[in-house]
């Protein structure tokens, strides 16, 4: 299952993102992992989400973001939850590779057993019926 957190610049999606992630430490029978752009959100979750900064590894397209969620994935089948903070900054604004990996992700995480919450500063009007969908 996937989730979208759209909005524009200071409409809340951080502070939604947050609360979902608590949240799902709570609730998961799993490992729950949170990437982001730069290092802005240790303070605000659980210790207990494993924090990985999308810079350290140099993740600047779609692509390689799918080929990291993957190589998570086969390091620890135990991840239940992904959220993903500000995919624009980690991918570049570029609304058809936004949405084909959203498309990716909701397959990747119906095959996986997954949930995948994905934050976007944009506005909801802007995406494809298909992407309307997750919001």
């Amino acid at each position: 299952m996937i989730h979208l957190i759209m909005g524009l610049k200071g409409s809340g999606k951080t502070k939604k993102l947050i609360d979902a992630i608590n949240a799902a430490v709570a609730e998961a029978h799993g490992d729950v992992v949170c990437i982001e752009y730069g290092k802005k959100l240790t303070y605000d979750v659980t210790y207990k989400v494993r924090l990985v900064d999308s810079q350290e590894y140099g993740i600047s397209s779609a692509e390689m973001l799918k080929g990291f969620l993957s190589g998570l994935h086969a390091g620890n089948f135990d991840i239940t939850n992904v959220f993903i903070d500000n995919l624009y900054k980690t991918i570049g604004k570029d609304v058809a590779a936004a949405e084909d990996f959203i498309a990716w992700c909701a397959k990747f995480a119906a095959d996986n057993g997954m949930e995948i919450t994905i934050s976007v500063s944009e506005d909801p009007a802007n995406l494809s019926d298909a992407a309307k969908q997750y919001v």
